[in-house]
């Protein structure tokens, strides 16, 4: 059977899975175009506007699903019941469902499969950037982690990671004109990596004073209800017992800490994650001088369904079946924080923020904006199963590319070590239990990113959107009539 000749979901959702392969931590990542190009021209080419949005819930739902794949075994673990873990299939549909809302609204705009093609890949870059925010606010995947092989990856500081998801996306419809017989917008996008790769080779490290600091990967299996509550604060104490030097400010992963009362048990000044279940509850990191709190800052983004349940706070009884099966209350909900600022530890800025705070771009921002010298992420990786902690780590690595700081990471069970300013790791400790000597530069100043955000890549996305626009309007003039065929079929 030809493979056009498949059903239109299955075709669609093999596209989808095929995008999400090649968007994988791999080395060929940054083809992630091509497949894009083939699930843009298969959409475009509907026959109707529902048609199209229907193509792209399939792809997208089964994109989301392969990056997205070890959150199966993450809800089987939250709810200590590994069926529950099919709850993901929800998330996975509703991803696809925000990718189908995105297309409909493309195809309502455009009506020549051509500037569908446009549209979408705009469109795709916007839903992205929608992505990083509201209380439900799920940033992964994005397009532009795909560029982290390449030398391109360094544009972020000019733009962000949707300035990468730009390039791939707008690769993709070039690639489907070319495919169509237009040459131009190729020729540009051609001329636009050589312009990314030749800015990202020539890229120098900054340089400033080095911050000797000891940073710890721990072992500690947290959703093991046999595991004594405090194993993570004694497995971080031994462990800063036995490796810090003198000089070194000690950093502790997430919920390292569970009682802030025994910070003046610490064998160290540093900076602590400390969680508290009462109520309010707290996931928050602390600057302790070996005397007192100097200074704190919670988490930004309480993560959906595992921090955070909507409307458990109104309606608590809205959960009541799942937290009868699991036999613990999901709840109290954690505030995210207010603001977050960096933390003054002996004269050193530092922008500290909690395990997911990583994939939103906005956090580190705001930090580098108020002067953090470096990044600290203090993490739980314990949730992530597979990839997903090696996912993590590629998306915190941007983060330092895009601020132009230091990126240092303590951790329970993922990857701890130090990134540097070009978002290369400098130090790792990816298994086992261990303690790392990192010293990072501290960095100043202020990339293009840091002063103006998204908005250089979100013009670039509506500059896509309107480019689809002028060309269904040329597409439907009387003089271009001949050439329609050129560019599929008609809607």
């Amino acid at each position: 059977m030809h493979p056009l000749r498949l059903p239109p979901p299955l075709l669609a959702a093999l596209l989808g899975v095929l995008l999400a392969a090649a968007g994988l931590p791999l080395e060929w990542s940054f083809l992630a175009y091509i497949p894009l190009a083939v699930l843009l021209l298969y959409a475009a080419q509907a026959p109707s506007a529902r048609a199209l949005a229907g193509r792209v819930f399939w792809a997208g739902a089964a994109y989301s699903a392969v990056h997205l794949w070890w959150l199966t075994a993450f809800l089987g673990k939250l709810f200590g019941f590994a069926p529950l873990g099919a709850l993901a299939l929800a998330l996975f549909a509703l991803e696809g469902a925000f990718l189908a809302v995105m297309a409909w609204l493309a195809a309502r705009l455009t009506h020549s499969p051509e500037a569908r093609v446009w549209a979408l890949a705009g469109g795709w870059v916007v839903l992205e950037w929608l992505r990083f925010l509201g209380p439900l606010a799920f940033p992964w995947p994005t397009l532009g982690y795909t560029l982290l092989p390449t030398p391109a990856i360094q544009v972020a500081d000019l733009g962000g990671v949707l300035l990468g998801s730009v390039l791939v996306a707008a690769t993709a419809a070039a690639l489907v004109s070319f495919w169509w017989g237009r040459r131009g917008p190729l020729v540009l996008l051609s001329a636009a990596w050589l312009a990314a790769l030749a800015y990202g080779v020539t890229r120098v490290p900054g340089q400033g004073p080095a911050q000797p600091l000891l940073v710890l990967r721990t072992d500690v299996d947290l959703f093991d209800r046999r595991v004594p509550e405090d194993a993570l604060y004694q497995a971080s104490v031994r462990l800063t017992a036995q490796a810090r030097r003198p000089a070194e400010v000690a950093i502790w992963s997430e919920s390292a800490v569970r009682d802030p009362s025994l910070l003046p048990t610490v064998p160290a000044n540093g900076l602590y994650g400390v969680s508290s279940y009462g109520v309010p509850r707290r996931n928050t990191v602390l600057a302790w001088d070996g005397a007192a709190v100097t200074a704190q800052t919670d988490k930004a983004r309480p993560v959906p369904f595992g921090e955070y349940f909507p409307l458990y706070d109104t309606w608590p009884g809205l959960y009541r079946l799942i937290e009868a099966g699991v036999g613990f209350a999901l709840g109290p909900n954690l505030p995210p924080a207010e603001r977050v600022t960096p933390l003054t530890l002996n004269g050193v800025r530092y922008g500290a923020y909690v395990c997911y705070d990583s994939v939103f771009p906005w956090v580190s921002r705001q930090l580098a904006r108020q002067g953090a010298e470096l990044l600290v992420n203090v993490s739980n990786d314990g949730w992530y199963d597979g990839w997903g902690v090696q996912q993590h780590f590629l998306m915190g690595r941007v983060r330092a590319i895009e601020t132009r700081r230091w990126v240092v990471r303590s951790v329970n069970r993922g990857i701890a070590g130090a990134v540097d300013d070009l978002g290369r790791p400098r130090q790792t400790l990816a298994q086992g239990e261990g303690a790392v000597h990192v010293q990072p530069r501290r960095l100043t100043g202020e990339t293009p990113y840091v002063r103006f955000g998204d908005l250089p890549a979100l013009l670039l996305a509506a500059l896509l959107v309107g480019y689809g626009v002028w060309l269904d309007r040329a597409y439907w003039k009387p003089s271009t009539t001949s050439s329609r065929s050129s560019s599929g079929s008609s809607t």
